[in-house]
């Protein structure tokens, strides 16, 4: 396991890198190629591991199948085996981040006063995502070990996942949860659901401010994807507004809300791009203190929003959409 803590802002971070999974399998990895035999041991090595045994139990939190037989096949498999140089390679360049940077630039996003404690597992596995797991418990960033990612990219995933930790401990108030408990269920849910616009959030705070593009350094296909669905932003706000509205009115509800709002997540869907187009605005507008304090409640966003794009559109030659009334002033 390698790991790395630090002090910062009155001891407000403490991340730590393991790769004891990843390192597990690589070792399985060298003793196939080499002709070795593959023992217990190493297995019970990759099994026992923090990140294998804290992967199980999110996979099996989501019901999803994750045993070990199958995983040791998925290890043994003639395509990984193809792809170890690459995976070790990627394990010794990514131990090599800026963790501290990455804490820096989401900590600048967040409140007075939040903290950032995470453990960071890169993870070799089947599944190509990367997620959170356990926020406000034993918070843990799960991220693909993919040999395409760069050093500098891995810096900028892990800053956009560290802002959605701090966030998530640090967000809303006490006093902003108390309020938002005692609207109607339909308008709780709403606000759940725009609180899905911390992505865009993530993106701002991982590029490290507004004048940053947020693909920066990122591979050129993923720069243009994100430029060319900022191009649907106006007709993307007006979508994930129907449906905000739907929500609100209780026209949809369940598994068809469900599939359809986590829709807008996509690859980068609204939920960033529109997101981060909002957020933007606010800060250019009003400042970073002023959109740390929208963020942190969610009931404010879309107002603040609107104003800043009022304002904005008034000598604008492509004028930004705003949000209709019903779902700004929530009931």
């Amino acid at each position: 396991m390698f790991a790395c803590a630090f002090e910062s802002r009155a001891q407000a971070v403490d991340v730590r890198l393991v790769t004891d999974e990843a390192e597990a399998v690589l070792a399985v990895l060298a003793k196939k190629k080499a002709n070795e035999p593959i023992t217990q041991a190493d297995w019970t090595r990759v099994f026992s591991s923090e990140g294998y045994t804290r992967l199980k139990k999110r996979e099996h939190s989501m019901q999803r199948q994750f045993e070990d037989a199958e995983f040791q096949k998925f290890v043994l498999s003639d395509d990984l085996g193809q792809r170890a140089a690459a995976l070790e390679e990627t394990v010794a360049r990514w131990k090599r981040a800026d963790v501290t940077r990455s804490a820096g630039l989401a900590l600048a996003y967040l409140p007075a006063g939040a903290r950032i404690r995470a453990k960071i597992y890169p993870v070799i596995k089947p599944r190509e995502n990367s997620f959170v797991f356990e926020v406000t418990t034993d918070p843990a960033i799960f991220l693909y070990l993919d040999p395409a990612v760069t050093q500098k990219k891995f810096e900028n995933t892990l800053a956009h996942e560290l802002h959605h930790i701090g966030y998530g401990t640090s967000c809303p108030t006490a006093e902003t949860s108390a309020a938002i408990a005692k609207l109607p269920e339909p308008a709780q849910i709403t606000l759940r659901w725009i609180s899905a616009f911390g992505e865009g959030f993530a993106m701002l705070a991982a590029a490290g401010g507004p004048t940053v593009h947020p693909h920066d350094v990122s591979q050129p296909e993923e720069r243009a994807r994100w430029d060319r669905d900022m191009k649907n932003f106006n007709a993307d706000l007006k979508k994930v507004e129907d449906f905000l509205v739907r929500v609100l009115e209780g026209k949809i509800a369940g598994d068809a809300m469900q599939k359809e709002g986590f829709a807008f997540f996509g690859v980068q869907g609204p939920w960033y791009t529109v997101g981060w187009r909002m957020v933007t605005l606010i800060e250019e507008t009003y400042g970073r203190k002023k959109l740390i304090e929208v963020m942190c409640d969610q009931r404010l966003l879309l107002k603040t929003y609107n104003e800043a794009a009022a304002a904005y559109n008034r000598n604008a030659k492509e004028p930004l959409a705003t949000w209709s009334d019903s779902v700004v002033n929530l009931k």
